[in-house]
């Protein structure tokens, strides 16, 4: 009972912080104030017990009568251009608005809000709201004596990751620069690729204790309008929150939650993400995550590559058509064999009947539990080579395989046909360009397995009839996730299942630029 009882004082401590968070968000944001005092004191109390914070109080003008004061995270600022700053302010303060004489802080009020700031990455604050949001992102305030606004210069001095080649993604031929955790250099990425005034970005930063800028851009006249209102209005309704990575947006604003197929697509290619807008999506970034996620996602482009378009027509189109048969094997494969195996044996051929009847001499478990043991023994292997160190991951995922496989034939606990097809569905699931694309397949293939133990071929069949029923309802971003299958549309099966020349492909739209896929 005494533990129930302070449970209950925990939730109503927590639910009392808060509310009284709540209510800090909720009020107006406190002014600045003309009096310096006043200032250094409310900033005191907001950035107090924080060890690397500084206020440096300093004076200004030809005779240094007038007092200043700034702040900053020594955590977040080049130390190198602090003492730059600060001169280079104190010249401006004295030659342009002084001439050299005795001047008031009524004359720098009146000079920066007139002619602005000079410097690179400025903005004048007017609340301490603003302070706080600058302050966190790496900016140097100044505060003035008699003057109710403060000045933010940026001199961030986060370390970040450097462009390099895309890990996930890798290809043979195209663009080799990747994302990174940067949103300023990845929109500059997507900049220096779509050149064009109807390229639009919009951003904003939530109203949580991270304070996370989030972006989004399309291209304005391509992008179906509809469905840019229906994102807007879902992004809107998630302004308040804690969101770290670009995954958080795809949870908060996706249409079915509980569906094991993804509904937005990754990538980590600045190229891929401009053919997006070309083809009239819509891209998220956010700071602090390499990926740009990409809506709507349908299900045929899961299985599409960025390196289809850099190679010839008839390369692109078989492996695509190579993708799409991965795709059921991945699929279907144990199941179909637990099926015919365990209920269709006169499906078989003679043959390779006899062969499997062999190979299974002596499995103390039916194959349904066989394919059971082997799928959790290879999801099991690959989740321990993506865990381990790099240099020694892959080493570690395939030794084991070969010596645990040869082992468990060897024991008489798998058979080597039972293997193989593990192995297969494996090889297939990872031929998927889209990494949550496959793990999707992977998650229905044990689903169906189920069914294919219980009525063999047909509980196959009612499996699949199943799955495909649940993606014509599915939708993303309010678009139906199977088209151009379904809703049927027959001038975009140019870009399905094979890709037709390039030639073929593109049109001359109405802004001047070339689109992809036409409807």
């Amino acid at each position: 009972m005494r533990r129930r009882g302070n449970i209950k004082k925990i939730d109503q401590k927590t639910t009392l912080q808060n509310n009284t968070s709540q209510n800090e968000k909720d009020s107006p944001p406190v002014p600045i104030s003309s009096n310096l005092s006043d200032n250094i004191q409310q900033v005191k109390e907001i950035f107090s017990c924080s060890d690397d914070f500084v206020l440096l109080t300093w004076q200004y003008g030809p005779d240094m009568e007038h007092t200043a004061f700034s702040i900053y995270y020594d955590t977040l600022i080049q130390r190198k251009e602090l003492n730059y700053m600060k001169e280079s302010l104190q010249d401006l303060v004295t030659h342009e608005v002084g001439k050299g004489t005795m001047i008031a802080p009524e004359e720098v009020m009146s000079f920066f809000e007139q002619n602005g700031v000079s410097a690179q990455s400025h903005r004048l604050v007017e609340d301490f709201q603003q302070v706080i949001e600058k302050i966190s992102s790496g900016h140097l305030i100044i505060f003035f004596n008699q003057w109710n606004k403060a000045l933010s210069y940026k001199s961030s001095n986060i370390e970040g990751r450097q462009v390099t080649e895309p890990v996930v993604e890798p290809t043979v031929r195209g663009p080799r620069e990747s994302t990174v955790e940067n949103i300023d250099k990845n929109i500059g990425m997507l900049r220096n690729r779509l050149q064009s005034p109807h390229f639009k970005i919009e951003t904003f930063s939530l109203n949580g204790e991270t304070n996370t800028k989030i972006a989004y851009g399309y291209l304005d006249g391509t992008v179906n309008p509809d469905m840019l209102a229906e994102f807007k209005r879902r992004i809107r309704k998630w302004r308040e929150g804690e969101i770290l990575e670009t995954s958080y947006v795809e949870e908060l604003i996706e249409d079915s939650t509980y569906s094991p197929f993804p509904q937005y697509r990754y990538t980590e290619r600045p190229d891929t993400a401009v053919a997006a807008m070309l083809d009239g999506k819509i891209v998220v970034l956010v700071n602090g995550s390499g990926a740009i996620m990409i809506c709507p996602g349908l299900l045929v482009e899961f299985m599409q590559s960025s390196e289809d378009y850099y190679q010839r027509t008839v390369f692109a189109s078989l492996v695509r058509l190579m993708r799409v048969s991965a795709f059921f094997i991945a699929l279907t494969l144990p199941s179909i064999y637990i099926a015919f195996t365990t209920f269709h044996p006169e499906l078989i051929p003679t043959v390779l009947l006899t062969t499997i009847i062999d190979s299974r001499e002596g499995i103390p478990f039916p194959a349904f539990i066989e394919a059971l043991l082997m799928t959790a023994l290879f999801e099991l292997l690959r989740e321990a080579g993506i865990r381990l160190p790099r240099p020694v991951g892959s080493a570690v995922s395939i030794v084991g395989a070969l010596i645990i496989g040869d082992a468990a034939i060897t024991a008489g606990i798998a058979s080597p046909m039972m293997v193989i097809v593990v192995a297969l569905t494996g090889i297939a699931s990872f031929s998927m360009p889209q990494h949550n694309f496959a793990i999707a397949l992977r998650v229905l293939g044990l689903l169906i397995m189920v069914f294919a133990a219980i009525l063999g071929i047909f509980g196959l069949l009612i499996a699949l009839i199943l799955i495909w029923l649940h993606l014509a309802d599915l939708r993303s971003l309010g678009q139906p996730y199977l088209t151009p299958l379904g809703p049927f549309r027959p001038k975009q099966w140019r870009d399905v299942f094979v890709r037709a020349p390039l030639k073929k492909m593109f049109r001359p739209h109405r802004h001047r630029h070339m689109r992809m896929r036409p409807e």
